[in-house]
């Protein structure tokens, strides 16, 4: 019995160094495979789960799966819970079933409810060129309707007009309109893009009721955007000295929806390091189904995005369930990404551990790929980890490149800026892409984002790059931190007190 003991801890032993031997790299490549990389996003982005849409029986769907894919690894469940778990209160908001609009005698059928407060208006509207600050000098619109150009005279495009909603309809309240009619010149894809997503239903945390009830104290106004391509109608419109002009839109149709953002946890190896904690994080909602594509496919899978995304986390908690780093692990799928980062304003909230035991939040979006040469992390240069990260990607023969299109705004787009809000340094790991165009904005949101137009070669190095990166990072004895001069500096150091 005593030789069969000792032999028992000599075997022990001698798999320990063998572990210990282990270079970084080879306890990437053992944990990760196409095979696995597969299954979780042939699932993912299956038709069976519709496009995974937040408050779905579908994207509960998936969170059962990733739930159980973390249990299968051997990764905690949710310390607040004991599940793998956070419920994610939200409300629905459905559109008026009743809007008519008609202008100058005709009925208007391509609009967009941007803001669709209830309103019935039967009086003459006013065209007020783009209704901006000069526009309403000498004009009496109070009480009226008005009709105006989207955008400005220098800014003409549908994401400028977008970024003009707000200081059109303070100056619009200022002065007293009843609701804001804005002509918008746009191609039909884009047209498509903006029906979906303002004429469909919305959601929202539930705890903003309080919020809403303080902005109908504020009387908001009603806002529409109408399909008015070359602007035939706003040049038409312009040159008449009154115009008739009907309004009717209903109320809106609310009702509470239950989600859940997923997650896990794994205690760090390092006696005093193991108090902080790296979040690996990525969002597994999608759009669901919209129109349909010149194949007749309604279902908008999110192949890309961001089954890849979730898929990325998933490898990374497969790996330190297997190999755990000095600093301690949590992992969160979040619900709601695509319907306004739902998810991860409501975690940041209500957190299962204190923020600031939490050191940096790597996460995972995609929008897609253009060149399998890179992996692109929007906000690299942001924090000192970035070498971590340029050095994990080129073991395995990718080069890590910052944010190529600056313009998008891709940083403020993802979950990742809620804890950059906080304080806590988070970039975002994306697939590579060079510009935001070509095969990124052909398959971003599209029904032919299929799990079956993926290159996993490429995948199984963006993967392992990525879960490199975090065990740099996470055995690293120096704790990352925000640039100096970041944007989110002064908030990371109110967090930490330093």
């Amino acid at each position: 019995m005593k030789l069969k003991t000792t032999s028992l801890i000599l075997l022990a032993l001698a798999l320990s160094i063998t572990s210990n031997a282990q270079t970084e790299q080879e306890k990437v490549i053992e944990t990760t495979s196409k095979a696995s990389i597969e299954g979780h996003i042939y699932f993912l982005a299956d038709d069976l789960l519709k496009g995974r849409e937040t408050g779905t029986a579908e994207n509960k769907i998936a969170a059962s799966y990733l739930a159980n894919t973390l249990r299968s690894y051997g990764v905690k469940p949710n310390p607040k819970t004991g599940t793998y778990y956070q419920d994610v209160p939200l409300k629905r908001v459905s559109p008026p079933s009743e809007v008519i609009i008609e202008i100058n005698g005709q009925q208007i059928k391509d609009y967009a409810l941007v803001d669709p407060y209830a309103l019935t208006s039967n009086t003459d509207a006013v065209y007020l060129n783009y209704g901006l600050e000069n526009d309403y000098s000498g004009k009496n619109v109070k009480g009226k309707v008005i009709i105006v150009k989207s955008g400005s005279t220098e800014t003409k495009d549908a994401r400028a007009a977008y970024g003009l909603l707000g200081k059109k309809q303070e100056l619009a309240k200022a002065n007293g309109v009843a609701a804001i009619i804005e002509l918008l010149d746009t191609d039909g894809t884009m047209w498509e893009f903006i029906h979906h997503n303002f004429n469909g239903s919305k959601l929202m945390l539930s705890d903003h009721e309080n919020q809403e009830a303080k902005i109908s104290e504020n009387k908001q106004i009603p806002h529409l955007w109408v399909l008015d391509t070359n602007h035939k109608m706003a040049t038409e419109l312009s040159a008449l000295k009154s115009i008739p002009a009907k309004v009717t839109i209903g109320d809106k149709e609310e009702e509470l929806v239950l989600s859940q953002n997923v997650i896990g946890v794994l205690e760090g190896t390092d006696p005093k390091l193991k108090d902080d904690y790296i979040i690996y994080s990525g969002h597994y909602d999608h759009v669901g189904m919209g129109t349909p594509d010149e194949t007749g496919d309604t279902i908008y899978n999110g192949a890309r995005d961001n089954a890849v995304g979730t898929t990325t986390v998933l490898s990374m908690a497969e790996n330190l369930a297997k190999y755990p780093t000095k600093r301690s692990a949590l992992f969160i799928l979040f619900t709601g990404e695509e319907k306004g980062l739902l998810g991860s304003e409501f975690y940041v909230e209500n957190p299962v551990l204190p923020l600031k035991q939490i050191v940096y939040c790597f996460n995972s979006d995609n929008a897609g790929y253009n060149d399998t040469s890179l992996v692109t992390i929007i906000g690299l240069p942001r924090t000192t980890v970035a070498q971590h990260i340029k050095d994990a990607a080129s073991t395995f023969d990718l080069t890590a490149t910052d944010d190529p299109a600056p313009e998008q705004g891709l940083f403020d787009r993802s979950d990742n800026v809620h804890f950059a809000k906080k304080g806590i340094p988070a970039p975002t790991f994306s697939l590579g892409f060079s510009a935001f165009n070509g095969d990124v904005t052909k398959y971003y949101h599209q029904p032919g984002d299929e799990a079956d137009t993926l290159d996993y070669d490429y995948l199984l190095k963006f993967f392992r790059a990525y879960i490199l990166s975090g065990r740099h990072i996470a055995n690293d004895l120096k704790t990352p931190t925000w640039t100096a001069g970041d944007k989110y500096e002064a908030a990371g150091k109110a967090l930490y007190g330093n």
